[in-house]
């Protein structure tokens, strides 16, 4: 049985961890993966990028932004990918976050029925753009554009 190769393609790893091609030359750009390059020019990863790779997708997953992923891999300035418990201290950080995002969703869900029910005509029952009639006190008429930004 032949060696395993210690580098692969960047076709190789595109199949194996089920990214475009594309995704990878991104996330080589953004300083998330690294590969070095033949005499020809072409690129050329260690096997542990497809454990980093897979790690950016679970996070990407989860939401995260890829700046943050950056941050948090910024630790491993070698390429390798966070072991087991490196990876748990990461999700750590990112859980305020989540769970901030999570509340924000469940109000918004509570909420949409009451803002299709008003229309936007009656921004003192608007929990999205008005809760608690903040722009009562500004007087009547519009106060909001389109996007919530006060006029």
């Amino acid at each position: 049985m032949a060696a395993l190769a210690q580098e692969l393609t960047i076709g190789e790893v595109a199949r194996r961890a089920g990214v475009a091609t594309s995704a990878l030359r991104f996330y080589e750009e953004r300083g998330l993966i690294e590969s070095s390059r033949t005499a020809g020019n072409q690129r050329r990863y260690s096997r542990s990028v497809l454990r980093r790779v897979a790690l950016i997708r679970a996070a990407q997953s989860a939401g995260l932004s890829l700046t943050a992923i950056a941050n948090a891999l910024d630790n491993h300035p070698d390429g390798s990918a966070p072991s087991a418990a490196e990876w748990e201290v990461m999700s750590s950080q990112w859980r305020d976050d989540v769970e901030r995002r999570i509340d924000e969703l469940i109000a918004l869900r509570d909420q949409i029925a009451s803002c299709i029910g008003c229309g936007c005509l009656s921004l003192a029952a608007c929990g999205l753009l008005n809760p608690d009639d903040r722009a009562g006190s500004d007087g009547s008429g519009a106060r909001y554009l389109m996007g919530g930004e006060a006029l």
